[in-house]
């Protein structure tokens, strides 16, 4: 699917519909904790001892913070799709929040080989200094590596295991979690890998760094951007979506439009936040696109062209919400999860 490039001063529409703050605000506090918890587990709480080195440098890494945002929209795109009640919603839940672990350590693995000095050489993140600045580049090039392979372990369970296996980790077995269905799980490893291979943020990193100090238009920008940016958003959505199996295919092509709409709105505001926000803001260093002379959504059409076409790619996603099929109050947490990208200050 192609999104189509928005005319930057064109009117916005009336597809928006605000979320009930108070009802999304406890959404958002809730299912953040599901993840951090989630996160907590998977993440080899009981590493041998050979291996500590490696795994604090990963803990360092994916849990030290962040917005989650891409493991909230497997959570709301798998409520959207399914009742949580009965066996069916079980087994979803288990998908969904083992889906949304893994999506955050890509995530994460993503941000530390991104950081290091063969790549962005960035030395701050989230407030803190960078996995390589705190553990030397041979590590964390290494946790990057484990983080990704600890991601698609996590979407392929043995039946009845809610945890990854204790051979090589001494983490304790769940026997009790529900099965994730065998189709689920290999589904959601070829969203995961089409969205973080070379089809996806691997090639549109490939792309970015062979256009510093080129100018891009805007269409090549954004090409750029839904490799880089938006094609694991848009996957995070998807795999919510594949959590359950037999998902109409006019449902899936709607939330297939709304994360890629909102996965390049999400860049939109990544660039505006880079030219006008500071880094203690931020967590990380702020003007760092201009300070390398890279192509920008900032550079190519201005800060108030951009925050327009931010808001109109905000309308494009909601829109796709309204034409999915799906019940608006099972699509809260999405609607408030686009808002949430366009108003945030970091």
């Amino acid at each position: 699917m192609t999104l189509s490039v928005a005319t930057p001063n064109a009117p916005l529409d009336a597809a928006f519909v605000q979320p009930d703050e108070a009802e999304f605000s406890t959404w958002l506090g809730e299912h953040l904790q599901r993840i951090e918890a989630a996160l907590e587990r998977f993440v080899v709480p009981q590493a041998p001892a050979d291996l500590q080195g490696l795994v604090q440098a990963m803990q360092y890494a994916v849990l030290g913070g962040g917005k989650r945002l891409r493991g909230l929209l497997v959570l709301a795109a798998q409520q959207a799709v399914v009742s949580e009640a009965g066996p069916l919603g079980a087994s979803a839940q288990e998908a969904a929040i083992r889906a949304a672990s893994a999506v955050e350590l890509i995530h994460a693995y993503s941000l530390v080989h991104d950081d290091m000095p063969c790549m962005d050489n960035d030395v701050l993140r989230r407030g803190k200094p960078t996995v390589h600045v705190q553990f030397g580049e041979a590590r964390a090039l290494l946790a990057g590596d484990a983080m990704q392979a600890l991601a698609f372990e996590l979407l392929t369970q043995e039946q009845g295991s809610a945890l990854p296996d204790s051979d090589h980790a001494g983490v304790p077995v769940d026997t009790a979690a529900p099965v994730v269905p065998p189709i689920v799980q290999a589904r959601l490893c070829r969203l995961l890998a089409q969205a973080s291979g070379p089809a996806g943020m691997a090639g549109g990193q490939a792309i970015d760094l062979d256009h510093v100090g080129k100018s891009m238009t805007q269409q090549q920008l954004q090409r750029m951007h839904e490799l880089k940016t938006g094609a694991l958003l848009k996957g995070s959505v998807l795999m919510g979506a594949y959590c359950l199996p037999g998902v109409a295919p006019q449902t899936i092509a709607a939330l297939a439009e709304y994360g890629q709409a909102l996965g390049l709105a999400f860049q939109v505001v990544d660039d505006i936040l880079d030219a006008t926000a500071d880094s203690a803001t931020l967590g990380k260093t702020a003007g760092k696109d201009e300070a390398d002379n890279k192509p920008t959504y900032v550079s190519t059409m201005g800060v108030e062209a951009a925050r327009q076409f931010a808001r109109q790619l905000q309308q494009q996603a909601c829109a796709a919400l309204a034409n999915s099929g799906l019940p608006h109050e099972r699509c809260m947490a999405l609607h408030g999860l686009a808002n949430l990208v366009i108003n945030r200050s970091y």
